[in-house]
């Protein structure tokens, strides 16, 4: 059996904002660090030694790994990080808020934006202030794989390749995995490792800061279904941690 952790980052200061942030480098909220924090702790109360970790490259999904990783007294283990575990390219709306952006679309424009497995948001425009396509973090990928919009779709696509060439073998060398990524790149993997349809994808959603424990068989199919690692704990394991 193969343990899989997956960690949707704490809250950002964008989440805080009702902000769309996508591909947007900003950091965690102090509420963020809290839950980062707490997540770690509920890994060392399980019992779950994490020997490998994967995040994306933008600095909430990376802190929130690193603060986790000291509250369960493991930040020696290495860590992989790669774009391909980015948060899904909200496009031009990257940097709206999302309230006024229903207004002026429309709460089911918006809501198809958002949670459409197929349906993208505009392409971000030529000079807009949130453009990673100059970021040094990207310097180095081809030009055509730096997105200028995403539905979770895209997300699949080139989330995927990550996962059977990194996340996959380093499961079946027998490692625990702790995988600190984004709402949406977490929800691909979800989608793919449960079978999930595209219709079905769109009621799915990843609280921020609290580790889904999968288990996983040989060929890294869930054994059973996925938990929140608090309630896999059980009544009152983790009541010494205190309060959220």
């Amino acid at each position: 059996m193969y343990e899989l952790i997956l960690l949707r980052h704490g809250r950002s200061q964008w989440n805080e904002k009702n902000i769309f942030t996508g591909w947007h480098d900003c950091p965690l909220a102090e509420a963020g660090r809290d839950e980062a924090r707490r997540a770690g702790e509920l890994m060392a109360a399980s019992g779950l030694r994490v020997e490998a970790v994967h995040t994306s490259v933008l600095q909430r999904a990376i802190e929130t790994a690193e603060i986790a990783l000291a509250a369960a007294g493991r930040r020696w283990i290495p860590v992989r990080r790669s774009w391909r575990l980015n948060e899904r390219h909200y496009g031009d709306l990257t940097g709206l808020d999302k309230a006024d952006t229903s207004a002026r679309h429309g709460a089911e424009q918006v809501r198809i934006w958002r949670r459409s497995f197929q349906v993208a948001p505009p392409p971000i425009r030529a000079g807009h202030p949130w453009d990673p396509a100059g970021d040094p973090a990207y310097a180095e990928l081809a030009p055509e794989l730096v997105p200028r919009t995403e539905s979770l779709a895209d997300v699949t696509a080139r989330l995927l390749p990550y996962w059977h060439d990194a996340v996959a073998p380093d499961l079946r060398a027998g490692r625990a995995v702790l995988v600190s990524a984004h709402g949406n790149s977490l929800r691909a993997l979800v989608k793919h490792l449960d079978g999930i349809g595209d219709d079905e994808i769109a009621a799915v959603d990843l609280p921020t800061g609290l580790p889904l424990l999968y288990r996983l068989g040989e060929d890294l199919a869930p054994i059973e279904a996925a938990e929140p690692l608090e309630r896999a704990l059980g009544p009152g394991s983790a009541a010494s941690l205190g309060p959220r």
